[in-house]
Order: structure tokens, then C-alpha cells, then sequence
């Protein structure tokens, strides 16, 4: 099977590629730079240049593959269309400046989403798309009600919203003859080379001297390794159904307290609570992320996919590893 990819250059595109390439696979990665291109040779992969802003490249990959994994997503105004960048900042109010590049971050990463699945539409051929657990959580600093489960629509008061918010977009091109599935992920897809949430806090917390976490800490963050992830996304090709929505969760969650004090002993670094506003000074926009609760089931999607994590727990990982570059 040809398999053309996006955002194959990140921590779980790797990771997928050669994973797939040892079932016999053909994966064809999207590359927008020279760079990238180089490290998907590199792993075995064949590069097609273009970024998910290139429309036309992106319908040109799908329509020649069999399926599509699309595991990009920007949050930069760099990768805005120019037109679409300018409106966001001179369109209206100053105060709402913010909204709008939102809304046109969206926009773009939408815009992707439909030349992907349109170049499939009425074929039947899978699409895979990445979101993650996030977008199902509830506010900063609220304690959820229930563990979060795969039949749970976005909620717009999640600070991971702004990207969950496309999952409608996946739905519907599952009634138009797309296979079309949806991944969610834990906040910490953890593992050797992780670049993710937790090593950007941490490289916050060293910039400021201290760990923090925000008011008791007891908010959960699930995981899951990055081989569950892989086999996830595997099984989910394979077997998912369209309109599928499958949880990347291998345990239901640990406190973010726990994860900051082992990050605090491994840096060699205070650690402490702090409110909200002062957590803003320390991560900037990742903040909100940090005062999530978002325990998470997968049940669901192990027993439609038949999924079964084996990897080492995030607790097991974050001690086990060199996670935090003090080795």
C-alpha cells in the first residue's frame, strides 16, 4: 500500500514510517524543506515537496496513494496564506486580532483537511487524521466530571479547541466516501527523542529557574508511548471505520504535580505552585495546557481495533529516560 504522509518529520512520523515500511509499505511524506526531505530518505521514505499550505501538492499525494496519514498542523502565522495573515491582523478591531488569527489558523489547516480528503472522496481509500485528548477537556483549572471517551465532541472552552474544532470537517468527508478516521492523542506521547509538550516545558522551566504547577497540581495528563501510538495509527488504517473517532490514551492519567516534581529533581530545580497568571509568564501560550484536567479512556478504541499498549507507562518514561538533557 502507498501511503502518502504529512508531518512525517516529527516525532511520530518517524516513528510511523518505519514502522509501516517493515509491513511492506511504500509511505510517501510530505517535505517542505530540503532538509526534511534529506531525513525522509533517510528513513526509506520518498519525499514530495510542498507544505500543507500547497494545496494542489497535497491533492496530488493523496490521489496517488492508497492512504493518508495527516499528522501536520501549524500553529505559526508564518504558514498563513498571505492574504488570509493580513486579514487576521487588519480586519477589524486590534482587541480582536488575537480571534482572528485563530479563526485563520483554522481556515488553513482546514483548507488542508479538504484537498486530502477530496482527492479520495468516493473511493473508500482511508485517511487518518491526528488530534488530540485535549480538545475534549474542559477549562483550565476545572476538575473533569468523568474520564473523557471517544464518543465526546470537542468542547469549545478547551484551550486545545482551536484544533479539535476540525474534527466536524473529518466527519463529513466520512459521508462522502472517505474513510476518513480520527486519532486523538494523550498530551504526553512520550519516548526516547520526544519533543512535545513536557521537553518544551521543561526547556521554560530551566529559561526561569524553577517547576511550576498550577494551584494543587492534581490535574491528570494521560499518555501513551510512541510504539502504542504507531500501532494505533497502524490498526487505525487498517481497520477504521469512517467517521471513527479512536482515543491514543494508554493510562487514564497522572497528576501534572507528579510530572513536575520529577522534572524539578532530574533539572535540579525548585518546584512549586503557582496561579494561573503567573504559570502565563512562565509558558506563554502553553500555559492553559498545564492546568487541564484530562483523564482519559480508551476502551472503546481497544476493543473496536483491537489496540493493546504495551509500552512503558509516562511515569516510567520520565524517570527512566534521559528525558530532560541532564545526563
Amino acid at each position: 500500500m502507498r501511503i502518502f504522509m504529512t508531518g512525517a518529520t516529527g516525532f511520530v512520523g518517524p516513528a510511523l514510517i518505519k514502522h509501516l515500511s517493515t509491513k511492506g509499505h511504500e509511505i510517501v511524506g510530505l517535505a517542505r524543506s530540503k532538509t526534511s526531505e534529506r531525513r525522509l530518505r533517510s528513513l526509506g521514505a520518498r519525499p514530495l515537496a510542498g507544505s500543507i499550505v500547497d494545496l494542489d501538492i497535497l491533492r496530488r499525494g493523496a490521489a496517488e496513494a492508497d492512504a493518508v496519514v495527516h499528522l501536520a498542523y501549524s500553529f505559526s502565522p508564518g504558514d498563513l496564506p498571505r492574504r488570509r495573515l493580513f486579514g487576521a491582523l487588519l480586519g477589524g478591531w486590534p482587541g480582536n486580532t488575537v480571534a482572528r488569527m485563530m479563526q485563520a489558523i483554522t481556515a488553513t489547516n482546514e483548507a488542508a483537511i479538504d484537498a486530502l480528503a477530496a482527492a479520495l472522496a468516493g473511493s473508500g481509500r482511508p485517511m487518518v487524521t491526528a488530534f488530540a485528548t485535549m480538545g475534549v477537556a474542559g477549562p483550565p483549572g476545572a476538575r473533569a466530571e468523568r474520564h473523557a471517551v471517544e464518543t465526546d465532541l470537542p468542547d469549545p472552552r478547551s484551550p486545545g479547541h482551536v484544533r479539535a474544532v476540525s474534527e466536524a470537517l473529518v466527519r463529513q468527508w466520512a459521508q462522502s466516501g472517505v474513510r476518513a478516521s480520527v486519532v486523538r492523542l494523550a498530551p504526553s506521547v512520550h519516548g526516547r527523542g520526544d519533543s512535545g509538550l513536557i521537553p518544551q516545558l521543561a526547556t521554560a522551566a530551566r529559561k526561569n529557574g524553577e517547576v511550576l504547577y498550577v494551584g494543587d497540581g492534581s490535574n491528570r495528563w494521560s499518555g501513551v508511548h510512541i510504539g502504542d501510538a504507531v500501532s494505533l495509527f497502524e490498526l487505525a488504517l487498517e481497520k477504521g471505520r469512517a467517521g471513527g473517532v479512536y482515543h491514543g490514551a494508554a493510562e487514564e492519567g497522572v497528576t501534572y504535580k507528579q510530572i513536575a516534581e520529577i522534572m524539578a529533581k532530574d533539572l535540579g530545580l525548585p518546584v512549586r505552585s503557582a496561579t494561573s497568571l503567573q504559570a502565563k509568564r512562565q509558558f506563554g501560550f502553553l500555559a492553559p495546557f498545564v492546568g487541564v484536567d484530562n483523564p482519559v479512556d480508551s476502551q472503546r478504541t481497544q476493543q473496536e481495533l483491537g489496540w493493546r499498549p504495551v509500552g512503558p507507562a509516562l511515569i516510567d518514561d520520565l524517570e527512566g529516560l534521559d528525558y530532560f538533557g541532564t545526563a
